[in-house]
């Protein structure tokens, strides 16, 4: 029987924090996971070391094998996966931690109950919770509603996302994107297939930050592959709408506001119960 959670880990010289990110997810409360690690080369010899640590765990598949950037190591490591089952797919990157040992166990029983209260239960689909950014210590809630202009606007990090199985293995990342591959995957799931995107309500993991796509080049090839991609997904008057209104409500100063741990705070409990209301 497959396991319910398949964990991928992709990896590229990631230090001691393949082993923290690996711990996290092994000491998890719910038995029905699974874990791929997929390794692009690394020669720090970290891959190694966790191997060698790990090697009687048993839920753990290793690859090593060159790849074209993560969204390739991604799609590789699905091609590992085998029959899919009814479970659900979730991406962890390195120095990345699932927010308690109960996480799973919590994610499970309310993917269980949405898709009971759908009663669609065969239909995939994408269930997202919030984040905890490491840096602020502040916790991000997610939209609870992933209408067109939520999705415009941003979609949940992929480290708060669960997607059925059975999608992931239909729905592969495009790797043409170097930033944004995760974000038009949703786009293409949510609005193009019409996939249910459902919220958990619940936090999912405390993530680091700091990667390539919040360098100043990262930001300047996120925001250009966002132009590019919703101008796939959504018209020009849709653009213009949701463009116009996010420069009358000051995003750039809210964003400056949420990157500040000065404000971070302040800025995400106020954000929280806009929100909620």
């Amino acid at each position: 029987m497959a396991a319910f959670f398949t964990i991928v880990v992709v990896a590229l010289n990631p230090g001691e924090k393949l082993k923290q990110t690996l711990h996290s997810a092994l000491s998890q409360s719910e038995p029905s996971l699974r874990i791929i690690v997929k390794d692009a080369g690394s020669k720090d010899g970290s891959v190694a070391a966790a191997r060698a640590e790990l090697e009687e765990e048993q839920r753990i598949t290793w690859i090593t094998r060159q790849d074209a950037g993560i969204y390739d190591g991604m799609n590789q490591a699905l091609d590992a996966m085998g029959d899919p089952g009814e479970g659900v797919v979730y991406f962890l990157n390195c120095g990345d931690l699932l927010h308690d040992g109960q996480v799973l166990l919590r994610v499970k029983e309310r993917i269980e109950q949405a898709r009971k209260e759908a009663g669609i239960e065969g239909q995939p689909g994408i269930y997202y919770g919030d984040v905890v950014e490491s840096r602020s210590g502040q916790r991000v809630a997610a939209n609870p509603r992933m209408d067109r202009f939520a999705c415009f606007r941003n979609v949940p990090n992929h480290q708060a996302l669960f997607y059925d199985a059975r999608l992931m293995c239909a729905e592969r990342f495009d790797t043409k994107w170097r930033v944004r591959g995760d974000y038009e995957q949703f786009l293409r799931c949510v609005l193009e297939k019409k996939v249910r995107a459902v919220p958990l309500g619940i936090t999912i993991c405390d993530y680091e930050g700091g990667g390539f796509s919040e360098t100043p080049r990262g930001r300047e090839i996120s925001a250009a592959e966002h132009r590019q991609i919703t101008g796939r997904y959504y018209s020009r008057g849709e653009r213009f709408r949701y463009r116009l209104y996010l420069m009358l409500t000051l995003q750039p100063l809210r964003r400056r506001l949420a990157d500040s741990p000065l404000t971070a705070g302040i800025y995400h409990k106020i954000r929280s119960g806009i929100l909620k209301a």
